[in-house]
């Protein structure tokens, strides 16, 4: 089963449960004897003349949070910038869907691909920008302000899963990680469906995406994309305790785009149908 974060989907971490806490003088398990916490590191290796005890990554070669930060802010930054291109230009819809097509294939190849590559991320992040910004432009014409909307509430939901996650009101757990993929998976399906419906000109091309139902579906979709956020930032919690290579960071930058794209895409579409009803 995969999740929405690249190193949960291939990485054996302890089941999506807490992470151990780290051993004194060693905050990255760097001395966790086998069987503890820490005996599913998927990095680590074995250590000459302590049995059962993996060394760590050398400091200088280990995903920090300030590697997080930067490359999540390269990453989002060239998402901005492809919208910016793509808005002034006045990109048309059949772009918008050319280019939307393109990213989704770079993120299932990212997604697949044992490292990260990031060459391709930020060419995934280009396409993912010209996708929303031509597409943010046409609504906006319609609905003026949408666009705005959009990105305050997309920040509003990572303001707010941020800080339920760091006062531990959300714990990631197995069950919840469980009960967060089978939502993606269901709403995905759903999604496809809805696709279906839309080409034999359902609901004026919008198949069941409109009216009250088209509400429910975006709301279920910007919380199933708070339930992936979370799921983002235990990936950069755990990389960090299991003292992940820093080239994880640019796994942890990637996941964290996605999902906030994701929510500001359906952030846009809500914005769109509250407006036509």
């Amino acid at each position: 089963m995969r999740s929405s974060n690249p190193v949960f989907s291939r990485r054996r971490f302890n089941g999506g449960g807490q992470v151990g806490q780290p051993q004194a003088g060693n905050p990255y398990a760097q001395g966790a004897p086998a069987g503890g916490p820490y005996a599913n590191n998927p990095y680590a290796q074995p250590q000459q003349g302590v049995p059962g005890f993996p060394p760590a990554a050398p400091t200088g070669d280990r995903m920090t949070m300030d590697d997080v930060v930067s490359r999540t802010a390269l990453t989002l930054g060239t998402v901005v910038a492809g919208a910016a291109v793509a808005w002034l230009l006045n990109l048309p819809m059949g772009f918008a869907i050319l280019a939307a097509l393109v990213a989704m294939g770079l993120a299932f190849w990212q997604s697949f691909k044992r490292k990260a590559s990031p060459g391709l991320i930020l060419t995934y992040a280009v396409f993912e920008g010209l996708f929303l910004g031509a597409v943010s432009n046409i609504i906006n014409q319609w609905v003026p302000g949408a666009a705005m909307q959009a990105v305050i509430g997309t920040m509003a939901v990572f303001a707010a899963v941020l800080f339920l996650y760091k006062t531990r009101i959300i714990r990631v757990n197995r069950r919840f990680t469980q009960f967060a993929i089978a939502a993606g998976i269901g709403y995905a399906i759903l999604s496809l469906v809805n696709l279906g419906f839309a080409i034999f000109g359902a609901g004026d091309g919008m198949g069941f995406r409109t009216g009250w139902v088209g509400i429910l579906m975006g709301i279920a979709g910007v919380c199933i994309g708070a339930l992936f956020l979370a799921l983002d930032f235990k990936q950069v919690e755990d990389g960090i305790a299991y003292g992940a290579p820093r080239e994880e960071s640019w796994l942890a930058a990637f996941g964290l785009t996605v999902t906030l794209a994701w929510i500001y895409f359906e952030f846009l579409r809500l914005a769109w149908i509250f407006a036509s009803d």
